[in-house]
């Protein structure tokens, strides 16, 4: 709860601190913990950071990354303009794409202006969710 308060403030440092200070200590990870400190990486603007917890998250910590992980490290991904690697990464996951995750590519579309990537995320969001 303390890393993600930390970053909803702005205090991503003190978030990574915090997380490796548990590490540390031997503090079992959980599957929230990571959604934290990936949350964090993505407000801090720490795509280095963020893609090396995701990737640690399975390799060292045997925790599978959900949809939730995933939509961390689209947001993280986009929010850095690398708008083709985060529609990739939606392309390649293990399970079925959700309207979440596609909406937060195009949230990135927005901020970077790319419209053409951009109406084609409606037309995938369309197609999963019609209403």
């Amino acid at each position: 709860a303390m890393i993600a308060g930390y970053a909803q403030h702005g205090h991503c440092n003190e978030a990574l601190k915090l997380f490796d200070k548990m590490k540390g200590e031997g503090v079992k990870l959980d599957h929230v913990t990571f959604i934290a400190i990936l949350s964090a990486c993505s407000h801090g603007g720490l795509l280095d950071e963020g893609c090396h917890y995701f990737n640690s998250m399975k390799k060292n910590h045997d925790i599978l990354p959900t949809a939730e992980h995933y939509a961390c490290l689209i947001d993280l991904l986009g929010r850095a303009g690398r708008l083709k690697e985060a529609g990739n990464l939606i392309n390649k996951m293990p399970f079925h794409p959700t309207t979440e995750l596609w909406t937060a590519l195009l949230g990135a579309c927005r901020i970077h202006d790319h419209v053409d990537l951009a109406l084609h995320v409606v037309e995938w969001i369309l197609e999963l969710d019609p209403q």
